[in-house]
């Protein structure tokens, strides 16, 4: 009885969550869809888990490109403070801030509900190389790109590609060799800490329907065996 009840509240969730779509919130349309997959890998719902997904990268992806829509990209080298006005756009953050900053920005710009890309770069290699790096509790991913043409007045292709290689940096460094549900969980927490990029979101979707089809076929998955008294879920 306990898991119908999730079911139906998670059922319930995504369907708010379309009609927000639908009504272009889709900020509301995001936090829904979010606390459903939460509450799906809780239950251990990997099938709707991975329904879930990608009604959350569509609320995502309009809240991004409503961002990139402004085609300017600000630089930020001074403390985010609770009080800063945020405006539509992209954000890069570089030194002296850094990449928990960068999250603190973007979290501030989601809970105001405001249209916001946020990027953090390091400070340039020897090789002449830009670090750009995410950070979320627990989870650092970090890669170089080119230097942008202008270092102090980048561009938006130079933006964009920079969004784009972090993103598949954090796909492609995964181990393949993990166990299924540990790769599910490392893609959930690499989401959580890159939540702008449709790439991670597809990966996440395609491990959770071989997790479902993993547990519908009785396989181990949580690194070795299977939860005593779990079942196939549809």
């Amino acid at each position: 009885m306990p898991a119908a009840r999730d079911s139906e509240s998670i059922d319930a969730l995504m369907e708010q969550a379309s009609q927000a779509l639908v009504q272009t919130a889709y900020f509301q349309a995001e936090r829904q869809a979010r606390e459903a997959l939460t509450m799906a890998r809780d239950d251990d719902d990997f099938g709707r888990m991975a329904r879930i997904i990608m009604p959350l990268w569509e609320a995502r992806r309009q809240r991004l490109q409503q961002a990139l829509d402004v085609e300017d990209v600000t630089v930020v080298e001074t403390p985010i403070e609770e009080d800063m006005t945020i405006e539509p756009g992209c954000y890069l953050v570089r030194p002296p801030q850094v990449g928990a900053d960068a999250r603190r920005l973007r979290l501030m710009a989601l809970e105001r509900e405001i249209p916001a890309a946020v990027l953090c770069r390091e400070p340039k290699t020897s090789l002449g190389l830009c670090p750009i790096v995410a950070i979320a509790p627990g989870v650092t991913i970090r890669t170089k790109v080119d230097e942008p043409p202008d270092p102090d007045h980048p561009d938006m292709a130079w933006f964009i590609g920079a969004m784009e290689a972090l993103g598949e940096f954090a796909i492609i460094s995964l181990d393949p060799a993990l166990p299924t549900l540990k790769r599910l969980d490392a893609l959930l927490n690499r989401l959580e800490t890159i939540p702008d990029h449709e790439g991670l979101h597809h990966a996440l979707e395609e491990v959770c329907k071989q997790a479902q089809q993993e547990e519908a076929g009785g396989e181990t998955n949580r690194g070795g065996k299977r939860r005593a008294g779990s079942k196939s879920k549809s």
